[in-house]
């Protein structure tokens, strides 16, 4: 059994979550990239499904160009990250055919339960998603 375990800064986790807050009814989503020295950065990206209550579809455009600022910044992709409005912070089936990027984290925050939020990490591994543990921690210096 692996034992990944994710440093989240709580700024980028609060970003994240007021994003979320924000749109409380269609799921939110976007990109986070990590330097080379493992300072997080997080690059949200427009949902364009057509039917975002339940389902992502990042706009194609914005995340090219989230994407090609990664890559001038030096740095790399570390995480994906979505959000369930009314699901816990699991893999949908649609999650788990989506996995692109078997190098990155998929980060799923959850608004199922009113007024309590809550983030759940997972790694691609074997055609399937693992949960991995994540732990928050204060601003980077």
């Amino acid at each position: 059994m692996s034992t990944d375990v994710i440093l989240l800064p709580r700024h980028l986790v609060q970003q994240v979550f007021h994003q979320a807050q924000a749109s409380p009814e269609t799921e939110i989503c976007g990109l986070i990239s990590s330097d080379p020295q493992g300072t997080l950065r997080g690059y949200p990206v427009a949902n364009v499904s057509g039917e975002p209550t339940h389902l992502f579809d990042m706009d194609a455009r914005a995340q090219v160009n989230a994407m090609r600022e990664i890559r001038e910044r030096g740095e790399t992709l570390f995480a994906i990250y979505h959000s369930h409005p009314h699901a816990p912070p699991e893999p949908s089936a649609r999650d788990r055919e989506q996995i692109s990027y078997p190098d990155a984290y998929y980060l799923i925050v959850s608004l199922n339960i009113k007024g309590v939020l809550e983030m759940r990490a997972w790694k691609p591994e074997a055609e399937n998603l693992r949960e991995v543990r994540l732990q928050i921690i204060p601003a980077q210096a």
